[in-house]
């Protein structure tokens, strides 16, 4: 399901500037990712036989082209909390595929995503790599992938999804969606983790449509790309790290995910 309230922004025609600005910003990146993924992949090898689903180093690799990321399309973040330390999950609002970058540059994490996205090309390729965790959206999946959820967490890996389900314009938080609450509940896990809300908030570069980093409903990614690495001016993200839930203090998924919300509400 697509959030769709508000019609696409029409996209601005690119001039020859805009062109260089595209072609500066992206190629550093290129050769960032051109380097760093092949060795990422490699280390792998060692870091899986040695110790398993637990990764010390390539986490790193991942950070640390999400900074320069966000560097390169000078997209300037604010941090506002800290991520914290004890065992668990993060889950926030969804605004842009912004997010991925702003998020993972600020934590060492893996993300939750639709199975859809193991498809999408480049996408996909790098968020197999990277260690993302794919759902599917079927009933008779959902044991399994609990089940996969609770041994990533056991494994100490911190998890974020977006209870959203779909990314909108950055203008509201839509109602959290429960079922991946569950893996929180369950005997082994319950008493030993925290869910940390964290809220992003967007700020467009002057002149632009407010809703400039927004991606939602039918938009194609790569014009909405261009648009953002053309912009002569950038804007800003803030990201507000709320104070973590324990999970033990919530009677069922319901109400941690209503808690969750509530939060990300108050920083959205």
């Amino acid at each position: 399901m697509i959030w769709q309230e508000q019609p696409p922004l029409p996209a601005r025609r690119l001039g020859p500037l805009d062109w260089l600005r595209v072609v500066a910003r992206v190629l550093p990146l290129l050769v960032i990712l051109a380097i760093c993924f092949p060795l990422l992949l490699v280390l792998r090898l060692p870091e899986r036989a040695i110790w398993g689903l637990n990764r010390p180093v390539t986490p790193w690799i991942t950070q640390g082209v999400c900074i320069a990321a966000c560097w390169l399309l000078a997209v300037r973040r604010e941090v506002i909390g800290r991520p914290m330390v004890q065992r668990g999950a993060f889950v926030a609002n969804h605004v842009s595929w912004l997010d991925i970058f702003v998020l993972n540059a600020s934590k060492r994490l893996y993300f939750v995503a639709k199975a859809e996205v193991r498809g999408w090309g480049g996408i996909g390729w790098l968020a197999r790599g990277t260690g993302t965790l794919f759902i599917a959206r079927r009933v008779a999946a959902a044991k399994a992938q609990q089940q996969q959820m609770e041994a990533r967490l056991a494994a100490g890996h911190k998890l974020l999804f977006f209870p959203e389900g779909t990314s909108t314009d950055g203008f509201q938080v839509l109602p959290f969606k429960t079922t991946l609450f569950a893996a929180f509940f369950t005997d082994r896990m319950k008493n030993i983790l925290h869910v940390q809300p964290v809220s992003l908030r967007y700020v467009a570069p002057v002149g632009d449509d407010a809703r400039f980093y927004g991606w939602w409903g039918d938009m194609a990614f790569g014009p909405h790309l261009l648009q953002v690495l053309a912009s002569r001016a950038q804007g800003c993200v803030t990201v507000t790290y709320h104070a973590p839930l324990k999970v033990a203090d919530f009677i069922d998924r319901k109400a941690l995910a209503a808690a969750a919300e509530a939060a990300v509400r108050s920083g959205a």
